[in-house]
This record gives C-alpha cells, structure tokens and sequence, in this order.
C-alpha cells in the first residue's frame, strides 16, 4: 500500500482508548476517522467515506466488532478494507472466530507502538 492508502477508521466505545490509537495511527501517517461502536461505523462507510483499514474492537454496545465484521462481509464495496481486531479478547478460540468471520489479523490490549506497527506491515501498509 502506498502512502495515500493511509486511512483508517478506528472502532472503538471508550473515547479514551480511541483518542489513544486516533493518536499511535496519526503518528504513522495515517488519517483517521472515528466510530464509537460497529453500527456507526457502518453509517459512516455508507455516507461514502472509504477507509484502507478498520481498526476493530470486540466488546461494544449496539453492534459489537465481531458483528461489524461479519456485516462487512456482505458489502462487496469495502472488502478491499483492511480489518484489525484490537481487542482485550486473547482466547485462541475468539482470535479463530475473528479471523473465520473475516479479520485480516489480531492485536490483543493493551500493546506496544512496535506491536501495532508490526501488524500494519504485516496486512501490507508501508510505515
């Protein structure tokens, strides 16, 4: 991915946590745009807005990460997206349900800039 493929949107219910990876993406170079739950998310990328890749939490009130997923599945104009789960969830089993339903990839909570940065490289961002 190229440095104009830096977008991501960043689903997440606790504002503090969401300021804290809104601030580790920008460092990277990305620009970032927010959802405080998987249904706004999915609002959001109705309205229009394209991302490279989500940033995905599990537990969340209305529509959870795991549900996001599995309704992006079915949108065939953002299956180019990029989909990270980063979540406090660290049973094998959940990470295997996440990656089945679609995740590209897994990032368990609390991690490192470097953590975060190694998975990036890993789903084909160029940092």
């Amino acid at each position: 991915m190229t440095r104009d493929d830096l977008t991501c949107l960043i689903i997440e219910d606790s504002l503090s946590t969401r300021m804290i990876l809104c601030k580790a993406m920008e460092e990277l170079g990305f620009t970032v745009g927010e959802a405080e739950n998987g249904q706004v998310a999915l609002e959001i990328l109705d309205g229009g807005a394209a991302f490279a890749l989500a940033l995905v939490d599990w537990n969340m009130p209305v529509m959870n990460g795991l549900q996001f997923v599995r309704e992006l599945q079915n949108r065939d104009e953002h299956r180019a997206m990029r989909l990270l789960m980063c979540t406090t969830r660290g049973e094998l089993s959940e990470m295997l349900e996440a990656l089945d339903t679609g995740a590209n990839d897994y990032l368990i909570k609390p991690f490192s800039q470097e953590e975060l940065q190694e998975k990036l490289r890993l789903l084909g961002f160029s940092l």
